[in-house]
């Protein structure tokens, strides 16, 4: 999801999206110690995602943008 998108949502859509990326993340984070998961680059997308829904929430605390 892009920032344009994210920031469209309102503040529980956003706290639902950022639990359900910490939920990928742990998925990704089993399936890459296992060794099933193929594409080790996709942590970091997730990782990134939850970076930039917490800095929306951060930005939205502070009434900035």
């Amino acid at each position: 999801m892009k920032t344009q998108e994210l920031r469209a949502l309102g503040g529980p859509e956003l706290a639902k999206e950022l639990g359900q990326a910490y939920e990928a993340l742990l998925n990704l984070r089993f399936r890459l110690t296992t060794q099933q998961q193929p594409n080790h680059r996709e942590m970091r997308k997730v990782r990134q995602k939850i970076a930039r829904i917490k800095t929306l929430l951060r930005e939205r605390e502070l009434g900035v943008g």
